[in-house]
């Protein structure tokens, strides 16, 4: 029979080892206990009420949306449906699929065609395509006057040789026009103000030969071409709404 204090001493050593389990974790290099550990917090949390942070991560204020210019370059008139055109072509499909109000004349805006909704402003060249630039940054240092100290950004969406048939493609308006002469009589007067350009591929001939490059773009384009570049309007529009987020 044991003693009153042998019998005390025993548990409370037992329970010191016990004690020393629980608050001691297995070698912190152990992967399985890292797993372990995971699991167990993942349950605790989605097992109760869901798990909301009291502040975000980042205290920093969260600044607000950028304002878009979003101005298409292409060529007027009979030259509207085709591929050197296809700015345009995306733009139309934009304003009608976010039910802006239609293209309207606007002097005020770089003389151009105007619409305007709640997420973004669009605007249209009227201008041929090669004496793009005095439009687009016209428009633009208007847009910028009203914006009444808004944080803006001027992005430009225009047909690309480089690109297969409707892909689409991001590049800030720095990189190489490679004989774009739309985007050459932007630069030039915008005089390395940063931009976005957004190209909407339109595929290219198998011959570099000016002439039939030239034949290529300023042709209509066919059914099932106008409705790749029409596509791409989606990707366009996702596009635009990541620059907006800055």
């Amino acid at each position: 029979m044991s003693r009153p204090n042998e019998t005390s001493q025993k548990l409370t050593r037992k329970q010191r080892r016990r004690q020393q389990q629980l608050q001691t974790p297995p070698d912190s290099d152990n992967d399985a206990y890292a797993s372990n550990t995971i699991a167990e917090t993942s349950c605790t949390i989605t097992s109760s009420t869901p798990y909301q942070l009291s502040q975000p991560l980042d205290s920093a204020p969260m600044s607000g949306p950028i304002r878009l210019l979003v101005c298409s370059i292409g060529n007027p008139g009979q030259y509207l449906n085709t591929l050197h055109s296809a700015g345009h072509s995306v733009l139309n499909v934009l304003v009608s699929s976010l039910a802006y109000p239609p293209f309207q004349k606007s002097r005020a805006v770089g003389n151009g065609l105007l619409s305007q909704g709640s997420e973004f402003t669009f605007w249209q060249s009227t201008s041929l395509m090669n004496v793009s630039g005095p439009g687009v940054v016209k428009a633009w240092t208007q847009f910028q006057r009203e914006s009444r100290g808004e944080a803006t950004k001027l992005v430009v969406v225009h047909d690309e040789l480089e690109l297969g048939l409707g892909q689409v493609k991001v590049k800030m308006g720095s990189a190489s026009a490679k004989g774009h002469n739309g985007l050459k009589s932007i630069n030039g007067l915008l005089k390395g103000s940063d931009y976005t350009r957004i190209g909407v591929g339109i595929g290219r001939p198998e011959s570099r030969d000016p002439d039939t490059v030239a034949n290529y773009v300023l042709r209509k384009m066919s059914g099932v071409e106008k409705g790749k570049i029409e596509g791409s309007a989606g990707r366009v529009l996702e596009e635009l709404r990541r620059l907006s987020e800055g």
